[in-house]
């Protein structure tokens, strides 16, 4: 079976949207250029298959890695998988697909989240600041407490100036203080302490994050809930 959906992607190839994903930052090695709608396609064709899903992942192709994510099943994954999986990310839509698809779905997503935070390497800590823009979103039962935990970790990750590193804190800075109003405060409120750290990253996360959560729409949509 994973051979077939091997040749599958491999039909819906397309060289100039590899050509695209590199403009964008996408890693274009081992790479068909089939696009996310494609596979969410596919995934729902298949249905949830563990392992299947180890064998797509295993082959290294960017789009049977992404799909593996779409089609695993997190209520079976084990901490092996996940600390197996964020070591081969290469990419960063491959890491932020596994996050929202699969990841944040496992019992361990919080821990996860905390645990890669303060890892080194560039897309396993970009996976933990990942993890927690998901889960503000995703995760709509959560106390405020356990967000609560992640400012301090933000603050003190703020000064990584690695592209993909500093965009995902202020994905998940952003999408914590979008979550009700008493969150938005406090994220606000650490942005502010952000901005004022000498780091160029730290001020562009801080300054983009206010500007977002301080403004009208945010503001209208949680004053209404």
């Amino acid at each position: 079976m994973v051979s077939d959906i091997l040749a599958r992607l491999k039909a819906l190839s397309d060289p100039k949207a590899v050509e695209g994903m590199a403009r964008f930052g996408i890693n274009p090695q081992n790479t068909y250029g089939v696009s996310i709608p494609n596979l969410r396609k596919i995934a729902r064709e298949t249905g949830i298959n563990h392992a299947l899903a180890q064998e797509l992942w295993a082959s290294g192709m960017h789009e049977a890695r992404i799909l593996a994510s779409m089609i695993d099943d997190p209520s079976i994954a084990t901490e092996e998988q996940l600390e197996s999986w964020v070591k081969d990310f290469d990419s960063w839509d491959v890491c932020d697909q596994c996050c929202m698809n699969f990841f944040q779905k496992t019992r361990f997503a919080y821990r996860k989240a905390v645990e890669w935070s303060e890892r080194d390497k560039e897309f396993v800590k970009r996976a933990g600041f990942a993890m927690m823009a998901c889960l503000a979103v995703s995760d709509k039962k959560a106390g405020d407490d356990l967000f609560d935990t992640f400012f301090p970790i933000i603050k003190r990750e703020a000064f990584d100036n690695r592209n993909y590193v500093k965009k995902a804190i202020n994905w998940a800075l952003r999408q914590i203080g979008k979550r009700n109003i008493d969150l938005n405060k406090k994220a606000i409120l650490i942005a502010g302490e952000i901005q004022k750290m000498d780091s160029r990253s730290a001020k562009w996360i801080a300054s983009d994050a206010i500007r977002e959560l301080t403004g009208e729409s945010v503001q209208k949509r949680l004053h209404r809930e």
